[in-house]
């Protein structure tokens, strides 16, 4: 009989499936087990119940894999930010290789052997440039909490990540490694001082409440730190004492940010913001240019490792220097400046306003005199109009969303038949979806997996495609 949602099964997971679930197989399904490795015999109970698979809660791992290690960090096994602390990174690399082999079959069709062998990354932890931590008035329990029969009280002031799956719960962090030491300090100071003040978290239910998020973006090439405090109202009194505090205990903050969050939306994007210390950005480089990076502009979170992953697609694109290179998704312009000079001129495509206004400075402030940026969505502006502006380019590069391209973009990707197309991914099960499409008009060659993110489920991936004649 098949698993039914409540039972409690033991269960051998043989396998590791995208977003880091374990996957074991009984009656002919598929079972998904979150914080689980392969090797792990493990009593599970059915909590989702699907027509050709089953998701599990793990209750006890009976008896554990040979490959489980010791986590670095307490919150490992309950928290959202790390997904594999219990695996060597050796073997993490494994799994994330085989994971894009199986988009790659599955998803579009094509053959895995086009998938070269996986890039790692040199520092597996503390190699975050940014960390956006969330605060609420409801904390996620601990398993010991959830099992106890007395009444647990979740209300309280928490600061940290949001519980997995959960939008109204935080994780209230006692220590993170995947930033450097100061971020989990500052985050630390700030939840401290507001406690201390009477400041309230955001509350998602009643909408209420003053802060919502601590954005932390640091440097890898220069000592630039920036703190972006964002809230729900614009009280200056309260931000402009909490940054007095902020500069006086961490002295290294180069730039303090208030983003005013007033909407009933969850992000950390600001309708407007304030700069309260320093020249509201920081900058770091990538190759030999330098970036201006704003509080919410896009910018490679793993700034050392984005250097490989850029020189994976400069290999792909196989420039001269009488091209035209369009950049699709071009953020601050990383990517356009970095392969600029392998060209004849260069044109980025970004839907952010700020992002195009950094991307515009950053060309002016490295000297670079051949690229052109365009502020718009992507499938309202790669049009007719767009090519008789600038012409018709001989290579693409693409490095869209999480969620892959719009239908209208591939399309037009497919129209246009261009030599050569580099599309770079932070999905590949998105870039899959696409390249299904795509293999109707061009030739997909390689693809090759970077790892940007150890100690999660994140990869990222370049695939190089030509037309076909």
């Amino acid at each position: 009989m098949a698993l039914k949602k409540g039972e409690i099964t033991e269960l051998e997971i043989e396998s590791a499936a995208f977003k880091g679930k374990g996957v074991a197989k009984k009656d002919g399904l598929a079972v998904f087990i979150p914080n689980t490795a392969p090797g792990d015999l493990v009593k599970a109970r059915i909590v989702k119940k699907k027509k050709k698979y089953r998701e599990a809660k793990l209750l006890e791992i009976i008896e554990p894999s040979p490959k489980r290690i010791e986590p670095k960090c307490r919150h490992a096994l309950v928290c959202g930010g790390c997904t594999w602390q219990f695996l060597p990174y050796s073997e993490q690399l494994v799994i994330k290789e085989q994971q894009v082999r199986d988009h790659v079959e599955r998803i579009a069709g094509l053959s895995p052997g086009i998938v070269e062998p996986i890039v790692g990354c040199d520092q597996p932890f503390y190699y975050r440039n940014k960390m956006e931590y969330s605060f609420g008035s409801r904390r996620w329990l601990s398993d010991e909490e959830i099992r106890s029969d007395d009444y647990v009280d979740d209300s309280a002031f928490a600061a940290g990540l949001h519980a997995p799956g959960r939008y109204d719960k935080i994780l209230n962090l006692k220590e993170c490694h995947l930033q450097p030491e100061f971020s989990y300090k500052i985050l630390d100071f700030v939840r401290s001082w507001c406690i201390s003040n009477d400041i309230k978290p955001f509350d998602t239910y009643n909408n209420e409440g003053f802060i919502r998020h601590l954005v932390i973006r640091n440097s890898h090439f220069t000592e630039d730190l920036m703190v972006n405090i964002v809230t729900f109202r614009d009280e200056p009194d309260i931000v402009n004492r909490l940054c007095s505090g902020l500069i006086e205990s961490f002295p290294e903050i180069t730039t303090v940010i208030n983003n005013i969050n007033d909407q009933l939306n969850p992000t950390a994007v600001g309708r407007y913001e304030h700069v309260l210390y320093g020249p509201g950005y920081i900058t770091d480089n990538i190759g030999h240019h330098s970036f201006k990076i704003d509080a919410n502009a896009f910018f490679q979170t793993n700034t050392k490792q984005a250097e490989k992953l850029y020189r994976v697609a400069k290999e792909y694109a196989e420039l001269s220097d009488d091209e035209l290179l369009y950049d699709l998704y071009c953020g601050v312009g990383t990517l356009t400046l970095y392969l600029s000079d392998q060209v004849e001129r260069a044109v980025g495509v970004e839907l952010i306003d700020v992002a195009i206004k950094n991307a515009k400075s950053n060309a002016e402030d490295n000297s670079v005199s051949n690229t052109e940026f365009v502020l718009g969505d992507m499938k309202d502006t790669f049009n007719d109009h767009m090519l008789n502006k600038f012409g018709k380019p001989d290579c693409i590069i693409t490095d869209p969303p999480r969620s892959g391209m719009h239908p209208d973009v591939v399309s037009r990707l497919g129209e246009l038949a261009v030599p050569k197309l580099v599309y770079v991914s932070c999905n590949p099960s998105t870039m899959a979806r696409d390249l299904k499409e795509l293999k109707e008009h061009y030739r997909v060659e390689k693809v090759q997996p970077v790892d940007m993110f150890p100690q999660t489920y994140h990869i990222e991936a370049v695939a190089r495609l030509t037309a076909i004649d």
